[in-house]
């Protein structure tokens, strides 16, 4: 039987106080002064992206057609990279992002992931899925659906319903009530037997709240700037 959880959400709303940041492999992110956190890497948005979330967690599902959840949608830059493969025929996904305070149009504008990664093409349909308030399912495109729901970690009770979850909530000192044992039992109830959870966090009470939640959990080397990550399973 699924533990149904009950909690007060106490997530910090980011503020407005945002600016794009130019990081190292020459892509841009989001830094938000007040909360003083970034939204990727500055050692290289895409980089980062790639290696924790695609490159360590898409690629090691041994499916074709998958459920992905993303905590943290924030720029879009995973469901795009996701995207991309989708379009390059490598996998079919059905992409549920949670995002209670998404970023502005113009912010997102001034970001130009799409450009940043060749495919100027998906500008518009990325900008349409991103800006939606819509929480029902887009029009499959190019192997993948997409829906975003303004939904809290702490709120959330899917069960077995996913393949993959990017874990790219912000860091623990910032939002510590996302990393906790009770967060992760949410997670480990919305994946099927098998699936994994992927994230850029490698700290020691993380993994431990992972472990408590029933995950077996692996350190695997991070990407540039960063020793190691986590992946997570649920057996």
């Amino acid at each position: 039987m699924v533990a149904v959880l009950s909690c007060t959400v106490t997530t910090v709303r980011p503020t407005n106080d945002t600016r794009p940041l130019l990081t190292r492999d020459g892509s841009y992110t989001v830094r938000n002064d007040a909360l003083d956190v970034f939204y990727h890497s500055v050692h290289g948005a895409i980089q980062e992206s790639t290696h924790v979330f695609i490159k360590a967690g898409l690629e090691q599902v041994p499916k074709s057609k998958m459920d992905v959840l993303e905590v943290g949608l924030g720029t879009g830059l995973n469901l795009l990279l996701t995207w991309i493969r989708c379009w390059e025929g490598k996998c079919t996904v059905r992409y549920t992002a949670l995002e209670p305070y998404p970023l502005s149009h113009a912010m997102l504008e001034q970001l130009d992931h799409c450009n940043e990664l060749a495919w100027p093409g998906l500008h518009t349909p990325f900008m349409e899925r991103m800006a939606s308030t819509d929480t029902e399912w887009a029009e499959e495109l190019g192997g993948l659906s997409f829906r975003k729901l303004p939904t809290f970690v702490q709120e959330f009770d899917e069960c077995e319903a996913y393949d993959l979850v990017y874990y790219d909530a912000f860091a623990p000192r910032a939002q510590p009530e996302l990393w906790t044992a009770e967060a992760f039992t949410r997670m480990h109830n919305a994946l099927r037997p098998g699936g994994v959870l992927v994230t850029y966090c490698a700290k020691g009470e993380v993994r431990r709240a992972m472990l408590a939640a029933g995950f077996s959990v692996e350190r695997l080397p991070g990407p540039v700037g960063k020793r190691e990550m986590f992946r997570a399973t649920k057996n």
